[in-house]
């Protein structure tokens, strides 16, 4: 069974940068579409960004306003989140996640202070 791990989160002063990752084992995802979660806490997981097979990515939260690049390599079966000029808002669980193989991650905590 696939599972996914991410990791790269930490603690960073607003401003600051971080990458994501999340890799794939026990199976290849390159043929399906992933996507990125949030959740902040005490609020639903808004979905952060979308990617097609190819890598082809789209961006649906309002809070991420153009800071925030989706990627994967489908070599390396790892999907990446480069997020940058990060704010306090943007303090989540951030996790990959898969609708056709109905699988999520664990996720990785990312915390923005002031």
């Amino acid at each position: 069974q696939v599972q996914l791990e991410e990791s790269g989160g930490g603690l960073v002063q607003a401003g600051g940068s971080l990458r994501l990752s999340c890799a794939a084992s026990g199976g290849t995802v390159s043929d399906y579409s992933m996507a990125w979660f949030r959740q902040a806490p005490g609020k639903e997981p808004e979905r952060v960004s979308r990617l097609s097979p190819s890598g082809g990515a789209t961006y649906s939260t309002n809070f991420v306003r153009g800071r925030v690049t989706a990627s994967r390599d489908n070599d390396k079966n790892t999907l990446y989140l480069q997020m940058s000029d990060l704010q306090p808002e943007d303090t989540a669980l951030y996790y990959c996640s898969s609708d056709s193989l109905g699988i999520s991650g664990r996720g990785t905590q990312v915390t923005v202070t002031p």
